[in-house]
C-alpha cells in the first residue's frame, strides 16, 4: 500500500529494482492471491516491498519469465531403485529437513509421519534457523504448526496450511526468506522410534533479498492451566515487523462455556489495545460457539463441544489483515467465560477460568527475534503435560469378551498393533483391564481405530456410564461432546482417532473399562472394534500435578539443551562430558541430543560416547551411536563397542549403531562376522536389518562371505531395496 492505495506487485518490484539498482524482477509470485499483504508492513505514506516468492497472480505479471531458480530437498533415497525414501528417527534424534544456503525462499514444506506414540504430533518439535544462528526462529510442535493442537491429525484446508489424507499429510506455504542460510529440523522428543518421516521442502534461491525483507517466525507456548490475574500471551515480541497469524488450543477443566474472552493486541507500548475483540470464537471469525470448519484465512480444526474435558484448535491467518510493529507487539486473549455453583446455577457470565491453554503465535520481523521464551520438552507440551500410554493389545490374555473373539492385528497401519474385538451384534461386550498408579483426577482417553466394518460402541468405567457434567450453559449447537458412544465405521481402515472417554477420579489399583456394542452405521458391514491403546493422564490443574509452561534455567536438562546457544566449543564439550555422566537420565539424554549436534566437535567426545553406549537409559545409547557415526575416523575401542552393540537389547540401538557401523568401513570390516550374525537374527525387526544389511554393504568385496545371507534378505519385499543395493556394492 503506498498513500492509501494498493499498490500492483508489479509495480512493487519495479520500485525496488530502480532503489537497490538491482533487478529483481516481477516473476517470482507464489500462486496465493492472499498473501499479497506479506511484505514487510510500513506505516502510511512508506513502500511496502513484498517478500520474494510472495504476490497475486495477475494477467501480465505471472507470465513473465522468473528470475529465480527452483529447487527441491527431500527424504528421497539416494538409491534411484530404492522406495524406502523415509527416515525413521529414534526418541531424541533431530532429522535436518534442509540445510540450504542464501539468499533463497522456502516456499513450500510438506510432510507426513507414520508414528506409534500417543499425541506424537504434539511431541515432534519443528525448528528453522536463520542465517547460521544457534536460536530459532520458528519453535513449534509439528502438529500445532500445522494447524492442530493437542497431538491430534485433523483435516485442514486454507490459505497458507493444508492437511489432508485425514490430517496425516501437512502441507505449510508460509514463505520463509533468507540471507545467508536456513536449515530447518524436527527432533523426535517422544519416546518411541518414528516409522516413518517423509518430507519435501521446495525453495527458490535468488541474486538478492529487497533490504526490507522480514524473516517468518512461529513460536509456541503454553499454560497448564491459563494463570489468573493476567491474560494469556500469543507472543510479546520487541523489534519491527507484523504479526500475520495464531493457532490457539484449549481444553476445558470444567464445564459450560469457555471461550468469552476478547482477543487483545498492544502495539508499540500502547496502554491501550489497538485492536479489541469480542470473544474467543469470534477472533476467529466463527459465532455462537465453536464448529468444526475450515477456510481461506480462518477456521477450527477441534471442537469437542462445551464440556469437561472438552478440546478446541482454531486458527486465525491476519493474511489481508496484517497487525505491524516498529518497537513492539503483545498480543494476548482474556481466558474468561461462564461459571457455575456446585448446584450447577450460573455464578458468573463472564469470570477467569483456569482453562488450558496453548497456542503458536505466527509473525514476520527484521532479523531474528532473540527474546523468545523457549517451548517446553517433549512430554511436557502433552495436553495434560503427562500422559502414560497403554498398549491394549498386551492385555489380550487379561481382556474378557463376551459376544465375540479377540485376536492382535500386527501392523496395521505401520507400526501400530490393534486389539481386535469381532463382535456378533448389539450387546458384545470387551472388557480391558486398566492399573491406576495412585489415587487422583484423570483424564481417560481411547485410541481407536476405524473401518468399513466396524460398530458402534458406548464405553463404561467400572460398570457405571462416565458422569456427564450436565447440560450447563452452551452456545446453540455447540455442545456435541457428550455423545455417549464412538462410532467406528469410516470408509477406509484408519488407526488415528483420540478420542476421550473421561475425566473420573479414580482409585490406586486395578479398574475396568468396558465397550459394549449398541449398533453399527447404516453404512457399516460390521460390528467390529479396534482399540490402539488407552492413554490415561493426570489432569493438569488438579491437586498434585505439576506442569511446565516453558523450558527453564532451574531445570538441568534445559540448562543442558541450552549449551548449544553459549559458550565455547570446548566449553560445550566440556559441558558434554560432564552431562553424559550425570545420576539424572534426563541430563544424560540432554548431554548426548548435544553431542548429535555439535558436529565437528563430536571426535573430543568419542570417549565420554563410547562409555555413554554401557548407559542404561536405551534414549542415551541410540544417541551416543548418532554422534559416534558422524565422526570422522573411530579408535579400535570405540569401533569394537559399536559392534557389541549390534546385540543390545533395544531395536532402536541396534538399528542406529547398524548405521553407525555403515559409516565407518574399517568398523564394518573388522566386525563383519558379527554383522552377519545380526542379519540371521530371528524375527529381527526389518528397520535393523535395512541398516545391518547397509553396513554389510559398506565393506565392499570384502564382505563376499555374507552374500548368502544378504540374498535371503532381498527376498523380502520390505528389506529388498537395502539389501540388493549391499549386494550391488559388494560384486562390483
Amino acid at each position: 500500500m503506498r498513500d492509501g492505495r494498493i499498490v500492483p506487485s508489479d509495480r512493487l518490484g519495479a520500485s525496488r529494482a530502480s532503489r537497490n539498482g538491482t533487478r529483481v524482477g516481477t516473476g517470482r509470485r507464489l500462486a496465493i492471491v492472499a498473501i499479497a499483504s506479506l511484505g514487510m508492513a510500513c506505516s502510511a505514506g512508506r513502500d511496502t516491498p513484498a517478500i520474494p516468492g510472495v504476490g497475486a497472480i495477475d494477467a501480465l505479471g505471472f507470465p513473465q519469465l522468473k528470475e529465480f531458480t527452483a529447487h527441491r530437498v527431500s527424504s528421497n533415497n539416494a538409491d534411484s531403485t530404492s522406495n524406502d525414501d523415509s527416515k525413521r528417527p529414534i526418541p531424541g534424534e533431530t532429522t535436518v529437513l534442509a540445510d540450504l544456503k542464501g539468499p533463497g525462499v522456502v516456499t513450500h514444506i510438506w510432510l507426513t509421519v507414520a508414528g506409534n506414540e500417543y499425541a506424537w504430533p504434539r511431541l515432534l518439535r519443528l525448528r528453522v534457523y536463520y542465517d547460521d544462528s544457534p536460536i530459532p526462529s520458528v519453535d513449534a510442535p509439528v502438529g500445532d504448526f500445522f494447524g492442530v493442537g493437542h497431538g491430534l491429525e485433523r483435516p485442514l484446508n486454507s490459505v497458507v496450511i493444508r492437511n489432508s489424507s485425514s490430517g496425516r499429510s501437512r502441507n505449510s506455504y508460509w514463505p520463509m526468506p533468507y540471507r545467508k542460510s536456513i536449515r530447518i529440523t524436527i527432533t523426535n522428543e517422544g519416546k518411541r522410534r518414528l516409522y516413518n518421516l517423509y518430507y519435501h521442502v521446495d525453495y527458490q534461491t535468488y541474486k538478492s533479498l529487497p533490504e526490507n525483507t522480514g524473516y517468518f517466525h512461529a513460536l509456541y507456548r503454553q499454560a497448564l492451566p491459563a494463570k489468573g490475574g493476567d491474560w494469556y500471551d500469543f507472543l510479546r515480541v520487541k523489534g519491527e515487523g507484523f504479526y500475520v497469524g495464531t493457532v490457539l488450543n484449549a481444553v476445558q477443566v470444567a464445564a459450560g462455556w469457555f471461550g468469552e474472552g476478547d482477543d487483545l493486541f498492544y502495539v508499540d507500548g500502547s496502554p491501550k489495545p489497538v485492536i479489541e475483540g469480542t470473544g474467543t470464537e469470534d477472533y476467529a471469525n466463527d459465532a455462537w460457539s465453536f464448529r468444526i470448519g475450515d477456510g481461506p484465512y480462518t477456521g477450527v480444526t477441534v471442537a469437542d463441544g462445551t464440556e469437561t474435558g472438552a478440546r478446541m484448535t482454531a486458527y486465525r491467518w491476519h493474511l489481508l489483515d496484517p497487525i505491524p510493529f516498529t518497537r513492539q507487539l503483545r498480543a494476548s486473549i482474556e481466558h474468561g467465560g461462564w461459571t457455575f455453583n456446585e448446584d450447577g446455577s450460573a455464578r458468573s457470565a463472564f469470570e477467569e477460568r483456569p482453562d488450558l491453554f496453548s497456542s503458536v503465535a505466527f509473525w514476520y520481523q527484521k532479523g531474528i527475534a532473540g527474546d523468545q521464551p523457549e517451548p517446553p520438552y517433549g512430554v511436557a507440551r502433552l495436553p495434560h503435560g503427562n500422559a502414560r500410554q497403554i498398549e491394549v493389545e498386551r492385555l489380550i490374555g487379561e481382556t474378557k469378551a463376551l459376544g465375540g473373539q479377540t485376536e492382535v492385528q500386527k501392523e496395521v497401519f505401520w507400526g501400530k498393533d490393534l486389539l481386535f474385538f469381532s463382535a456378533r451384534g448389539p450387546g458384545s461386550r470387551l472388557d480391558v483391564p486398566l492399573e491406576v498408579e495412585a489415587d487422583g483426577r484423570y483424564e481417560l482417553l481411547a485410541q481407536v481405530a476405524q473401518a468399513p466394518d466396524y460398530g458402534i460402541y458406548r464405553v463404561l468405567i467400572d460398570g457405571r456410564v462416565p458422569s456427564a457434567s450436565g447440560q450447563l450453559e452452551h452456545e446453540p449447537g455447540a455442545n456435541v461432546g457428550s455423545q455417549g458412544a464412538m462410532d467406528g465405521y469410516f470408509n477406509e481402515v484408519f488407526v488415528g482417532e483420540d478420542r476421550v472417554i473421561a475425566w473420573p477420579t479414580l482409585t490406586k489399583g486395578r479398574h475396568l473399562v468396558s465397550f459394549i456394542c449398541i449398533g453399527k452405521n447404516p453404512q457399516s458391514s460390521g460390528y467390529n472394534l479396534g482399540l490402539d491403546g488407552l492413554v490415561l493422564s493426570r489432569v493438569a490443574g488438579s491437586a498434585g500435578v505439576v506442569t511446565q509452561d516453558s523450558a527453564s534455567a532451574a531445570n538441568p536438562a534445559d540448562a543442558m539443551r541450552r549449551v548449544l546457544l553459549r559458550g565455547s566449543t570446548a566449553r560445550q564439550t566440556d559441558s558434554v562430558v560432564a552431562g553424559l555422566t550425570s545420576a539424572n537420565p534426563e541430563v544424560r539424554e540432554a548431554a548426548a541430543w548435544v553431542a548429535t549436534q555439535l558436529g565437528a566437535a563430536t571426535p573430543a567426545l568419542v570417549p565420554a560416547l563410547t562409555a555413554a553406549l554401557a548407559d542404561s537409559d536405551p534414549v542415551v545409547r541410540g544417541l551416543a551411536a548418532i554422534a559416534m557415526g558422524a565422526v570422522g575416523k573411530l579408535d579400535a575401542a570405540a569401533g569394537d563397542s559399536l559392534l557389541a552393540h549390534l546385540v543390545d537389547p533395544d531395536e532402536n540401538v541396534r538399528m542406529v549403531v547398524a548405521n553407525a557401523i555403515a559409516a565407518h568401513p574399517d568398523v564394518a570390516k573388522r566386525g563383519l562376522t558379527q554383522l552377519i550374525a545380526a542379519a540371521k537374527v530371528p524375527g529381527e525387526h526389518r528397520h535393523v536389518l535395512r541398516s545391518v544389511a547397509t553396513a554389510l554393504g559398506s565393506i565392499g568385496a570384502d564382505a563376499r562371505i555374507a552374500l548368502p545371507v544378504l540374498r535371503e534378505l532381498a527376498a523380502v519385499p520390505l528389506i529388498r531395496w537395502q539389501a540388493q543395493a549391499a549386494i550391488r556394492n559388494i560384486e562390483k
